[in-house]
């Protein structure tokens, strides 16, 4: 699998980092998951429908943080990213904590991913 991160997706982590020092450690064992299965599965990730684009974008809602020692899957962190199956890439699109943000940014994947 091929991996690419927008530059907001680069912010976004280097951002939350600061506060959560093992984020990027975080980040690498999601991509390992990806690696093994990257299509949507609920409860933990599904596609986010309405954005009337061909891309198929996903929305990670269940993420294990070292971060948050004791609270599981349930950190709060969410990650949204573009899944291009017949090319074996995924692209980052976006990096936030539920308690900062309550939805994903639809005008960042738009202007992306149109």
């Amino acid at each position: 699998m091929i991996f690419e991160e927008l530059d907001e997706f680069k912010k976004d982590l280097k951002k939350l980092s600061k506060k959560h020092r093992t984020l990027y450690d975080d980040i690498e064992i999601v991509k390992k998951v990806l690696n093994v299965n990257s299509n949507e599965r609920p409860p933990f990730s599904y596609r986010i429908a309405g954005l009337e684009i061909e891309t198929c974008v996903i929305k990670i809602k269940k993420i294990a943080s070292k971060s948050f020692k004791g609270k599981g899957v349930n950190s709060g962190f969410r990650i949204i990213y573009a899944h291009y199956e017949k090319e074996n890439k995924i692209i980052m699109i976006e990096l936030y904590h539920k308690s900062n943000k309550e939805n994903e940014d639809k005008e960042r994947i738009l202007n992306n991913f149109k």
